[in-house]
């Protein structure tokens, strides 16, 4: 085994030589990450307070059916706007992003008493309407309930019979289950760094070599290739992994610079979180750190690795977004999934949630296993000659 040892040795110190590299491997995430998450809680918590103190400008249409509606609106603090010719137009040019019209219709269903129509154009695509949209919804929802409040009351019957149940909502959810939320985008953060830590090792360590034509002395050596192969493969997982364990740190040391109590929610990001993590997501890096191996050993160059490289960078981005884009309750034969059973647990653990030994046990190891089919395979590839010499 020294072969081993020894190519992991050089291919470390080389690597570590090239500054660019070992910042790029082991220091970007770390430092470009927790900014990103810190700097994205403050944007969200200036938007929040500037959406709740920004006055609420609002053309009305038809304003003369509805003057006491009118006035209702403008003791909420909405400022009344005079009527837009075609107030269709103004919201699809998002001169406005809510319109209200009140159809001629509406003073004679209102002294009927029957419900009486509002228009309330809007283009809720438009995730910036959403909240003028909601908040004029609710004030008109409001006055509904208060004028016919008042009409039960003027017929002798309570208000209260009109709600015949009262639904109440009990909040199960912790300052740490919400923490969860703000940090969903963990999981997507740390498959990325398993990928990008050893990336630029695995390239220069392969394909690299072949465009130096340093690759052929070095197998004249009387080490089996197979030790060559994998002293790299073991110095790639090395950077991946050392690049997981410098970005969680760095997600701890960041921890205190977010605004968690403004925003509602604690994060428990100890060293024992920090171990579960890595217990969970080190066999990704084991199986990132073979995929790439393998991938690079089959290019001809640098270059034709790095297009391989932009293709793979995708792979763990895929568990993550569905993971992000539809939820779902962990169930044990999911565990079996490499990359989307790490999302789900790292979610779970950031919930404080306690996961059975076995779901553990089988992501990890499930992982494991298939980086180190993968790994054997390319270690394999270096006793093929045109795998070798491809790029001669």
């Amino acid at each position: 085994m020294n072969g081993l040892w020894t190519v992991f040795r050089k291919e470390v110190v080389e690597n570590l030589r090239d500054r660019r590299a070992a910042f790029n491997s082991l220091l970007l995430g770390p430092i470009v990450f927790p900014i990103l998450i810190i700097g994205l809680s403050y944007l969200t918590l200036s938007k929040q307070e500037e959406r709740a103190e920004q006055t609420l400008e609002l053309p009305v249409v038809g304003a003369e059916h509805a003057p006491n509606l009118v006035g209702f609106l403008e003791q909420q603090g909405v400022v009344i706007l005079d009527p837009p010719e075609d107030p269709e137009q103004v919201v699809r040019d998002q001169a406005h992003p809510v319109v209200l019209r009140i159809p001629e219709t509406f003073p004679a269903e209102w002294r009927a008493g029957e419900p009486a129509v509002l228009e309330v154009i809007a283009d809720p695509s438009r995730r910036e309407s959403n909240i003028p949209m909601m908040r004029v919804k609710s004030m008109l929802a409001g006055y509904g309930q208060q004028i016919g409040a008042q009409r039960l009351q003027l017929r002798g019957v309570s208000p209260a019979l009109a709600s015949p149940i009262l639904p109440k909502d009990v909040d199960l959810s912790t300052p740490q289950s919400r923490g969860a939320l703000a940090m969903i985008f963990l999981p997507y953060f740390l498959m990325i760094t398993a990928f990008t830590g050893g990336m630029h090792l695995a390239i220069d360590s392969t394909a690299g070599e072949k465009e130096r034509r340093s690759l052929e002395p070095l197998l004249l050596n009387p080490a089996p290739r197979w030790q060559i192969m994998t002293g790299k493969m073991v110095a790639t997982a090395a950077f991946a992994l050392a690049s997981l364990v410098l970005t969680l740190i760095s997600f701890r040391l960041a921890l205190p610079w977010m605004p968690t109590g403004a925003l509602g929610f604690e994060l428990d990001l100890g060293f024992g979180m920090i171990g579960k993590m890595l217990l969970v997501v080190g066999p990704v890096a084991i199986l990132a750190a073979a995929l790439l191996t393998l991938l690079a050993t089959f290019a001809k160059g640098f270059r034709e690795a790095q297009s391989y490289m932009g293709l793979v960078i995708f792979i763990p981005m895929i568990p993550s977004l569905v993971f992000m884009s539809n939820p779902v309750k962990p169930e044990a034969w999911m565990m079996t999934i490499p990359m989307f059973s790490q999302n789900l647990l790292i979610a779970e653990f950031l919930r404080g949630e306690a996961m059975p030994l076995s779901w553990l046990l089988i992501a990890s190891g499930g992982t494991l296993v298939i980086g180190v089919l993968l790994g054997v395979f390319a270690a394999s590839l270096f006793n093929r000659p045109k795998v070798i010499f491809g790029g001669s």
